[in-house]
C-alpha cells in the first residue's frame, strides 16, 4: 500500500444543521469469561476469553471530504483529539490506504467510560470499516484488522465482527456461537481502571486453560471481579443486588455487570426491579441481548 499525506486534523465547533447523521453502529460487547492464565516476560497477561456482541451501543458518522482533512466535529467528552480512538483509526487507514480523501467525524458517544463494554475499542473498529467502504479503499476485513490491533487489542474482533474466543493478549481469534441470550446488564455509577486492576497483587494468573466445549457447557468466571468489587464498593453492590436473581459475571476489566436470563422478558423484569434507591445514586439497568453478528457488517448490506 502506498503511504499517504497525512491530513490536517482541525477541531470545528459542532453545528446541528452540518453534523454528519450517526447511523454507523459501534456495538458494545460483553467478555462471557474472562481468565488470566499467565504473564509473559514482556509484562502482559495470558488471557482466555469469549467476546460476544450487545444490541446496543455508540453510533457514529462521518461525512467524506474531498480535501483529505479529519475534521472531528464531536468525540468522546473530555478526550483530546491525539488520544481520540476514532482520530487515530481514521489517520491510519488514511496513511496505510493512500487515499487522498478525508472525513468529518461524529460520534454519538452512549457507552460509559470504564464500563468493560468495549466503547472506544468499537468506535475505532467502526471508523475502520465504515470509511474503509466510504473511501473505497478496498482492504479486505484481515488488513483491517491489522491496522486495528495496533489501536488496541479488543478492536481487531469489531472489525472482524463475529463472536469469538480469544487467547493470547486477545488477539488470537477463533470465530464462536454462544447461544445469543438476554442478559441484565447493570452499570454501576463509577469508571474502572483497567491498570489498577491488572496491577492488583491479589489478582489471579495462574487460572488453568479451559477449552471451548467446557466453556459452552457452563464453565468459566471472570478473574477481575474479586479485584474490581474490592477497590470499587459500587460494583461489589451491583453484583450483591443481581446475585439476588441469578448468577452474575463482570464484564472485562469495566464496572458493568450482567446477568444471563431465560428470555427478554425475564431480562425486563430484573431490570424493573432496580431500586429506586440505587437509580437516584447513579446505576442504570437494562435488558440487553446478545448478538453473535456485529450489527456493523448489517449497515454495510443496507
Amino acid at each position: 500500500m502506498a503511504i499517504g499525506k497525512s491530513a490536517t486534523l482541525l477541531t470545528v465547533s459542532t453545528e446541528p444543521s452540518r453534523l454528519p447523521q450517526p447511523d454507523w453502529p459501534a456495538p458494545a460487547k460483553l467478555n462471557l469469561f474472562l481468565h488470566v492464565t499467565g504473564r509473559r516476560g514482556d509484562g502482559y497477561h495470558e488471557l482466555q476469553t469469549a467476546f460476544q456482541f450487545l444490541d446496543f451501543g455508540d453510533r457514529l458518522g462521518f461525512r467524506v471530504r474531498p480535501d483529505g482533512r479529519l475534521v472531528r466535529r464531536r468525540g468522546p467528552p473530555g478526550v483530546s483529539m491525539e488520544r481520540d480512538l476514532v482520530v487515530r483509526a481514521a489517520r491510519e487507514l488514511q496513511r496505510i490506504s493512500g487515499t487522498g480523501l478525508g472525513a468529518e467525524l461524529y460520534l454519538d458517544k452512549r457507552l460509559p467510560v470504564g464500563a468493560g463494554l468495549g466503547g472506544g475499542s468499537s468506535d475505532a473498529a467502526t471508523t475502520l470499516v465504515a470509511l474503509n467502504h466510504l473511501w473505497d479503499t478496498g482492504l479486505s476485513r484481515e488488513q483491517l484488522a491489522a491496522i486495528a490491533l495496533r489501536l488496541g487489542a479488543d478492536v481487531p474482533v469489531f472489525v472482524h465482527g463475529h463472536a469469538a474466543w480469544a487467547e493470547g493478549i486477545g488477539e488470537r481469534l477463533q470465530p464462536l456461537t454462544p447461544e445469543e441470550r438476554w442478559y441484565a446488564l447493570l452499570l454501576p455509577p463509577c469508571e474502572v481502571s483497567t491498570a489498577a486492576a491488572f496491577a492488583a497483587p491479589e489478582l489471579t494468573r495462574h487460572t488453568p486453560p479451559i477449552t471451548i466445549p467446557a466453556f459452552l457447557a457452563g464453565a468459566g468466571r471472570n478473574d477481575f471481579a474479586p479485584v474490581v468489587c474490592a477497590q470499587y464498593p459500587d460494583v461489589a453492590e451491583a453484583m450483591a443486588w443481581l446475585q439476588g436473581y441469578g448468577k452474575p459475571c463482570l464484564t472485562g476489566t469495566g464496572a458493568a455487570v450482567f446477568m444471563p436470563c431465560s428470555d427478554q422478558q425475564g431480562a425486563r423484569e430484573v431490570v424493573a426491579a432496580l431500586p429506586e434507591q440505587m437509580q437516584a445514586r447513579g446505576f442504570v439497568a437494562r435488558a440487553v441481548q446478545g448478538l453473535n453478528e456485529s450489527p456493523l457488517y448489517q449497515r454495510l448490506t443496507e
